[in-house]
């Protein structure tokens, strides 16, 4: 990976800092883009003062407003000239029962989609060029196993991320053969990213998971640098780690 570049969008987060962190020790330059909020902007400083090396850089964007993409990406371009990897790590939830339909109201069910599908399929348009431009570009996807078992957070969740299979594998297609399309699938992560949720719920998914464990955030970041560096010849297709969880 070294002298490539690779942008982490939701860089501030759990899954996207332990794979800034892991792209960095590779030697790739790697660009965290953040929402412009005061705690988005204190996680990224703390995640990019953690890379090894230089020529790495937090900027930001906000993928439910397309326009700050158009603006991220030339951005990029001028620090840069080129993008190699794009990592599409920025996502959001909260927990409805599946059983409470009241409770998954229109305005929710707009930001998820929103942010979870739309803002993922933008980002990719927005730096679609550049990927191209690079030759052998890389885009990988944060999925879920909630979209093939219809099990998560919420039934909207679910269903945004099965559009991100379904999209990986129709961008794969139009994209080849300059741009591989991966996605990333995990099952429970140790992070805090589904609100509410606490030690009781991870030690009862790792006691029913065949691993006897639920990932960390580092496990998920190893499959996506997996991606870039070992997989070469995959594309179109969606990547589980979850430890046997979907079995």
């Amino acid at each position: 990976m070294k002298n490539k570049v690779v942008l982490v969008v939701g860089g501030a987060g759990s899954i996207g800092a332990a794979a800034a962190r892991q792209f960095a020790d590779e030697g790739a330059n790697v660009v965290i883009a953040h929402r412009d909020v005061p705690e988005d902007a204190s996680a990224a400083a703390k995640s990019l003062a953690s890379l090894v090396g230089q020529g790495h850089t937090a900027l930001t964007a906000d993928v439910a407003r397309s326009a700050t993409l158009t603006i991220l990406r030339d951005e990029i371009e001028r620090r840069y000239g080129r993008l190699d990897v794009l990592v599409n790590a920025a996502g959001f939830t909260r927990s409805v029962p599946h059983a409470d339909l009241e409770g998954l109201d229109d305005d929710l069910i707009d930001q998820m989609f929103a942010v979870n599908w739309r803002g993922q399929f933008a980002t990719i348009r927005a730096f679609a060029p550049l990927l191209k431009a690079s030759g052998d570009g890389l885009i990988v996807s944060i999925s879920s196993i909630a979209g093939s078992n219809g099990i998560g957070s919420s039934i909207a969740y679910c269903a945004a991320k099965a559009g991100i299979d379904v999209m990986t594998k129709s961008l794969a297609r139009v994209l080849a053969p300059e741009v591989r399309v991966l996605a990333v699938a995990p099952g429970v992560v140790d992070t805090h990213f589904v609100p509410g949720r606490g030690t009781d719920f991870n030690a009862k998914t790792s006691a029913t998971t065949p691993l006897k464990r639920i990932a960390s955030a580092d496990d998920i970041a190893s499959a996506i640098l997996a991606c870039a560096t070992q997989l070469g010849f995959s594309t179109g297709t969606t990547l589980v780690v979850d430890g046997g969880r979907s079995l």
